[in-house]
């Protein structure tokens, strides 16, 4: 006897719409299509556009990006924050698709909180990063996007990796990332040096967020920059980009020169006692000290 007889269990309709959301890990994409072939062809094309920085030095790890949330040529939020906390010792920089981004650090948050409640410490950053990648790199191919710089300080002094949601996971001391990291690159590879002071690493952060602003279409709105310490993370200031810039320039402007006349005038003594020498002197007379004749010279 058929099993629907005994039970009264009727087979779910596979052919109609299902009432229920897909399973963890499933995607709602049709019958025998693969769902990396379906995106790319059905899937909206996204613009994204940002500027995110991180850079490590002797006193900590800067964090900095600007605030500016687009669409292609959409501005959808002109204040948003690019830099997301994760626990009181490490944050990180996020580029890419906002809701991803959101996302992926909400359960970086969750799972480093039970590792925590588990093991009794805070997992080093070394950890964190290479937790993120391995969750992330299950959905390869599934356009997923995010490309975040994790700045912590753990028991090894402060740490810096870069993050993209392929699976790559790298260990540097500076990171740019989105369309504006060219900008920004620029100004860092100048101006970095590991044994900068704190105030030095605030100018340089501030310095590659506005150009990158100022070329970049698609960054813009504000300067986030965040301190990570030994004792935690800190937000140090929140700047408008464009008065930013404006400022920059007046410190480059070059001080304007004096005219080389009012520099060295000439004195007005020599003149007039060359003009008094000639009046004394007739039109026929010649003195010892003129150049055409000499003194002892007679005419016939």
């Amino acid at each position: 006897m058929a099993l629907q007889d005994v039970c009264k269990w009727q087979s779910p309709d596979t052919q109609g719409p299902s009432p229920h959301l897909p399973r963890a890990g499933g995607w709602a994409v049709p019958r025998g299509c693969d769902p990396q072939t379906f995106l790319q062809i059905h899937g909206p094309r996204l613009a994204h556009g940002t500027t995110t920085l991180a850079f490590r030095f002797r006193h900590g790890v800067i964090a900095a990006a600007d605030t500016r949330s687009s669409c292609g040529s959409y501005v959808a939020c002109p204040a948003s924050c690019k830099v997301i906390p994760v626990h009181q010792h490490l944050l990180g920089t996020t580029s890419g698709t906002s809701a991803d981004c959101a996302t992926w650090y909400r359960v970086l948050q969750r799972e480093l909180r039970l590792r925590e409640l588990r093991e009794g410490q805070l997992p080093s950053v070394a950890s964190a990063a290479k937790l993120l990648s391995a969750m992330m790199s299950r959905y390869r191919g599934l356009d997923l996007c995010v490309a975040t710089a994790l700045c912590g300080w753990d028991r090894s002094g402060p740490m810096l990796f870069y993050v993209y949601s392929d699976g790559t996971r790298l260990q540097g001391d500076i990171f740019s990332v989105g369309s504006g990291s060219p900008y920004a690159y620029g100004v860092l590879d100048r101006g970095y040096r590991y044994d900068m002071s704190t105030q030095e690493a605030y100018a340089l952060a501030r310095c590659a967020v506005a150009h990158a602003t100022h070329r970049d279409a698609y960054s813009g709105g504000s300067v986030d920059l965040f301190h990570v310490w030994e004792s935690g993370w800190e937000h140090v200031s929140r700047s408008d980009a464009c008065v930013l810039y404006m400022e920059l320039q007046k410190l480059l402007e070059p001080e304007p020169e004096e005219d080389a006349s009012h520099a060295h005038p000439e004195p007005a003594t020599a003149h007039r006692a060359a003009e008094d020498r000639e009046l004394s002197v007739g039109p026929g007379e010649m003195t010892p000290g003129d150049s055409r004749m000499p003194a002892g010279t007679e005419t016939v």
